[in-house]
Formats: C-alpha cells, sequence, structure tokens
C-alpha cells in the first residue's frame, strides 16, 4: 500500500462538503480512521490531534478523522471536543475497505466486523507514504508527527 496512490474516493464531511482526491491535493494529509463518535479511545485520538494542531499546521499537513458515523454525530463530536479539522462520514465503507480500514476484529474476546483504527499519511501527490495499522492511541499523535517531520521536508 505504501507508495501507491490513496483509493479514488468521494465522501462527504461533517457539514456535507464532498471531499475528494482532488481536494486532498498540494498538502500532506493525515487521514486517521476510528471505529466511532465520543467513545474513549477515538475521544483521546481526536484530542490528541486537536491538542497537536499548531504542529500539524507548521508542517502544512491537513487531518481528516473517518468513521461510520452520520454528519450530525460528527458534529456533536466536533463541538463537544473543540476539534479544529473536519470528519468524514464513510457508511457504505467504500474508502475504508480499500484501505484495509475496515475488515475483521476482535473485541473483547468477540470477532466482528468493523473499522480497525488505522492512519493513512498521504503526501501531496495523493501517494500513501506510511501506514499505521491497528493503532495504539497513546502516543500515537507524536508517532504520526515525528514521520510527518521527516517524510515533509524538502
Amino acid at each position: 500500500m505504501i507508495g501507491t496512490p490513496l483509493p479514488p474516493f468521494a465522501l462527504l464531511d461533517d457539514q456535507g462538503a464532498s471531499v475528494t482526491n482532488a481536494s486532498l491535493s498540494g498538502h500532506w494529509t493525515v487521514l486517521y480512521a476510528y471505529p466511532k463518535d465520543s467513545t474513549p479511545g477515538c475521544t483521546t485520538e481526536a484530542c490528541d490531534f486537536r491538542d497537536n494542531w499548531a504542529r500539524v499546521q507548521a508542517l502544512g499537513a491537513r487531518v481528516y478523522g473517518i468513521s461510520r458515523d452520520n454528519a450530525k454525530s460528527h458534529q456533536n463530536f466536533i463541538a463537544k471536543q473543540s476539534l479544529p479539522f473536519p470528519l468524514l462520514s464513510d457508511p457504505e465503507t467504500a474508502l475504508l475497505k480499500p484501505l484495509g480500514a475496515f475488515g475483521k476484529k476482535v473485541m473483547y474476546g468477540k470477532e466482528m466486523e468493523g473499522i480497525i483504527r488505522s492512519t493513512f499519511l498521504i503526501d501531496p501527490t495523493g501517494v500513501i507514504r506510511h501506514v499505521w495499522p491497528k493503532v495504539s492511541v497513546k502516543g500515537h499523535v507524536e508517532a504520526v508527527l515525528k514521520v510527518l517531520e521527516t517524510l515533509s521536508r524538502p
């Protein structure tokens, strides 16, 4: 997957605006897939990106969260946590599945299908440059920023 273009997609963000591959062009993009708005791990991850927003912006990057939640759920989550970045809705897993961020996982000892917490670093030309599969939330944003700092240097 690293070194390949981000699969073609068109999804709506929390404001109902369409986000496509072309929308990401020209900027480094952090796309993180998370299971559900307002759950403990997802809130921690989103707030870590929020709390490091100045560093993200200093690197000229954008952040998008993506889950199966609808726009209203995203709006509530953004408002409650003061998130400065958009959240994408992918109820049909149109982008999550091709990225490998949706599939079988084990939760509380039970196998089920769902979003696999993953992060993708996409370069300004739309190519995936780094992938974090099966993310553990603690320390994750720091790891993403370190790789972004390294890769985004000219």
